[in-house]
């Protein structure tokens, strides 16, 4: 739709696991992408790199899984104190055998030096925690208390299940990334997609296309507990806040701390000042919602997440508009939100403040509704929700 072609440049400011990194990759296009969660990060850069030598790799992991067996007959299972080595959530969601054998796989992992390798292997077993869980962890929740059905226990099976996912993911880079193709570069930023990007030269980029997030609660820092307390980096719900929660943008009540906010004044001067008619609407919807969390059982900060998002969506904003080539597109795909019961049309309000800040103009487009799963709950609020693509343009 773009013509997006070789010799161009794709910016994703939320950059996740690094979708649209890799999509471009595999079309010969060069892209850059801007991820704050740390963990998260791990994955996007050993996703972009291709360039193992595929009959190298394969013997790495075959003397890899191979050292692994060697330890499982060499030393007992039951020796190993789980309890003092994990936290308590980890060790609600395998038997006890089980985990003395994934942690047999992260050590013989983190023993080699730091390599292309080791992170691939490294997301292998990252990528089979949840499946080889005793308990239901499907994503994003872990519920410690709901059994699985059927689901293998056995300390080999641990180790042939990791095997199998490492060659799964040889296959799958042979298909992307043939010996004849020539990928294009894909660059993943450590940081803050807040604030200015000195790596990114002004009117250098040629389309952007992100999904940033939504503005429903979600708790992205939290998504990645298991594995983070799996790999040693962290240990609590503290260390995810200073690890994570505080790097990420405004969009869950759990980074919030009340305390910290003048909540008469919520909205940012700049917000104020490039886009007084949406910030007279949410300065309204904030009062209403800092009304009715007092009625609410949970008393979530709901007033003060709405206000921290467009402040900080604001800067995002600015700063991809400083980044994009004139006749480009900035595209983001969107979901609105109804904080109990209060409608925040995240799309029309995120397209306004793009005027305001010189973008030309924006669409809007509807891909699906949302919510309707939840109509059985009495306590869901009836605001009928929409996920939708938001296209600003830059003259």
């Amino acid at each position: 739709m773009y013509k997006v072609r070789p010799g161009m440049v794709v910016y994703d400011p939320f950059a996740g696991t690094a979708t649209t990194n890799v999509v471009a990759s595999q079309r010969g296009i060069d892209s850059i992408g801007i991820e704050a969660h740390p963990f998260i990060y791990f994955v996007a850069q050993t996703k972009v790199f291709w360039e193992f030598d595929f009959s190298v790799l394969t013997t790495e992991i075959n003397r890899l899984i191979a050292r692994i067996r060697d330890t499982l007959k060499s030393q007992s299972l039951s020796s190993i104190e789980v309890e003092r080595i994990f936290p308590e959530l980890v060790c609600k969601c395998y038997r006890r055998e089980k985990l003395a054998a994934l942690y047999l796989c992260r050590e013989a992992i983190m023993s080699m030096p730091a390599s292309p390798f080791r992170n691939f292997a490294k997301l292998g077993l990252t990528s089979v925690l949840r499946s080889a869980a005793d308990v239901a962890t499907g994503w994003p929740y872990i519920a410690p208390q709901k059994a699985k059905k059927n689901n293998s226990n056995g300390k080999s099976d641990v180790v042939s299940l990791f095997q199998k996912r490492l060659h799964q993911m040889v296959s799958e880079l042979k298909q992307i990334y043939p010996t004849d193709f020539s990928p294009g570069k894909a660059t993943i930023i450590y940081g803050d997609a807040r604030e200015r990007q000195d790596r990114i030269e002004a009117d250098s980029i040629h389309l952007t296309f992100t999904s940033p997030p939504y503005l429903n609660n979600y708790d992205y820092a939290d998504r990645t507990r298991l594995e983070m307390y799996f790999w040693g980096e962290a240990n609590t719900w503290g260390d995810i806040t200073r690890e994570v929660r505080t790097r990420l943008m405004m969009s869950a009540t759990t980074q919030i701390n009340r305390s910290d906010y003048d909540t008469a004044n919520l909205l940012s001067e700049d917000l104020v000042a490039a886009a007084p008619t949406v910030t007279g609407e949410l300065r309204q919807k904030i009062r209403s919602l800092s009304e009715l969390r007092l009625k609410k059982g949970g008393k979530k900060s709901y007033d003060i997440m709405v206000g921290g998002y467009f402040n900080d969506m604001i800067c995002v904003l600015q700063e991809t508009f400083r980044v994009l080539a004139p006749g480009s597109a900035f595209v983001l795909i969107l979901g609105d939100s109804a904080p109990y019961g209060v409608y925040i049309p995240t799309h029309t309000y995120l397209g306004d403040i793009g005027l305001a800040i010189g973008f030309s103009d924006y669409s809007v487009e509807q891909l699906r509704t949302r919510g309707g799963k939840w109509k059985a709950n009495p306590q869901r609020h009836k605001v009928a929700l929409q996920e939708c693509i938001l296209t600003l343009r830059k003259k």
